[in-house]
């Protein structure tokens, strides 16, 4: 007789159940990896815009805070100025609100005053329980806070 060598089709297809086992249960915590990296960079953001609104405020007293994201960033021209103070990346200070980083929308809200007074940013997640649970906000004092339905009704401080 004559002996084959190889795996037979039943010994592929346990291995393949294995395979798929074990990608079962790896796959959500993958996700919620992924939420907390997105969270965490989300309040790193926040943090970056309070810097930026602070320089800015320090630079043009006679505005007060920016009441836009793409007042804090940098114009395409390279002039620096109250419209584009070039204190944030491209992506936070994009062209529009929101801007969108790391799964989140960022703006700034509720600019009061001559000069600009107080602001509040948010930071809401793009796709709620898919790139982030919680929305964030932050204000002029600075404060952060969270909500923990992931909109802009941060009532709860961030810890």
């Amino acid at each position: 007789m004559r002996k084959e060598s190889g795996f037979s089709l039943i010994e592929l297809l346990i291995v393949v159940a294995i395979i798929l086992v074990i990608a079962a249960i790896a796959i959500p915590n993958l996700v919620k990896s992924r939420m907390s990296a997105n969270e965490a960079s989300a309040v790193s953001s926040l943090r970056s815009i309070n810097t930026a609104q602070t320089s800015y405020m320090v630079s043009y007293p006679e505005v007060g805070y920016a009441d836009a994201l793409t007042k804090l960033a940098a114009s395409s021209s390279g002039t620096i100025g109250p419209n584009s103070a070039g204190l944030l990346d491209w992506v936070l200070g994009c062209p529009s609100q929101p801007c969108q980083k790391s799964g989140y929308n960022f703006s700034i809200v509720n600019a009061t005053g001559t000069p600009v007074s107080s602001y509040q940013v948010t930071a809401v997640p793009t796709l709620l329980n898919q790139t982030g649970h919680r929305g964030f906000c932050t204000d002029q004092v600075p404060t952060m806070s969270y909500d923990p339905s992931g909109g802009t009704n941060c009532t709860l401080p961030l810890q």
